[in-house]
């Protein structure tokens, strides 16, 4: 596997010009680069330890990720974080995209350095890219254009706060048509999130909720095959709650069932949904219901 641990490793190991900024690259393939560029990316996996977001224009072939294939389209976004491993697999590719690598430190100083983990795509896997559509393309390559163009100029000291301007307005207008998508998909997020449902009722269902508590939602994430930030996205853009939230529900409808069941406490009910300490559940309890189990106990068993 190749580690890139700086964007000039990257540039060095394809015989690309070195960056002019060893943090941050923004780079628009020739053709001529691009007529080759397939016997070098389809070598063998690749891991970096910085930011890659790349607007994909392929003819052919695909892009792995972990253990997912995605088959890519003209048009198509992806994210990287640090430390995600890729491969290319047979592509070839089409004159016209555009990648930008940034380092984290390239962020310090600026307020892009506090807010990139809200940009929750740099966590999804490559099967849930970006679909563009022309004009959302043809948007995003005009932000591009002013970014490279203010990154080959003379730099000053305005030159960085510029260019982070434009990165960080290029992922805004990601996060919004992420958004998009997530509405046109409402057919496939209603599939995913049943089948969320179905899994969470059959894991409660069996023996492993006492025995193992409650699945953080990465094992729900891979049972279904996306990533767990998809997951929780996906699921709040269909029900208005994320996945965790769906989850909470579940454990407290099946609090209440137990709370009212005769001879047994409020500790043994916390074991059984998984609770390694009383005390946690009955806060989740409480933020929950407004009613502490105690209380919820008096005031339904009397009726």
């Amino acid at each position: 596997m190749l580690h890139f641990k700086t964007i000039t490793e990257m540039t060095n190991h394809f015989g690309l010009e070195p960056p002019e900024h060893p943090l941050f690259f923004p780079n628009r393939p020739s053709k001529e680069v691009l007529a080759t560029a397939h016997k070098f990316v389809n070598a063998e996996p690749i891991r970096s330890d910085y930011y890659i977001v790349a607007l994909k224009r392929i003819i052919k072939g695909s892009i792995a990720y972990g253990r997912t294939k995605y088959d890519c389209e003209k048009g198509v976004l992806l994210f990287v974080s640090p430390g995600q491993v890729t491969m290319a697999e047979d592509a070839e590719f089409e004159h016209g995209g555009f990648s930008i690598l940034f380092h984290k430190d390239f962020l310090m100083g600026h307020d892009l350095a506090n807010r990139i983990n809200k940009y929750h795509f740099f966590e999804y896997t490559i099967n849930e890219a970006l679909h563009l559509a022309s004009t959302e393309e043809k948007t995003l390559q005009g932000i591009y254009d002013n970014m490279e163009t203010e990154y080959f100029n003379n730099q000053d000291e305005f030159s960085k706060e510029i260019i982070l301007s434009h990165l960080e307005t290029l992922l805004r207008y990601a996060d919004r048509y992420y958004k998009r998508q997530f509405l046109y998909r409402e057919q496939l997020n209603s599939t995913l999130l049943s089948k969320f449902l179905d899994l969470v009722t059959e894991y409660f269902a069996s023996d492993n909720l006492a025995k193992k508590g409650v699945p953080k939602l990465e094992w729900f994430a891979s049972e279904l095959g996306v990533s767990k930030r998809y997951l929780s996205d996906s699921i709040k853009a269909e029900s208005g709650k994320t996945a965790k939230d769906q989850l909470n529900l579940f454990l407290v409808e099946e609090a209440k069932n137990l709370l009212l069941q005769p001879n047994i406490t409020i500790s043994e009910t916390a074991y059984k949904l998984g609770f390694e300490y009383p005390e946690y559940f009955s806060r989740l309890f409480k933020k929950k219901t407004g009613l502490s189990p105690t209380k919820f106990i008096s005031t339904f068993s009397g009726n």
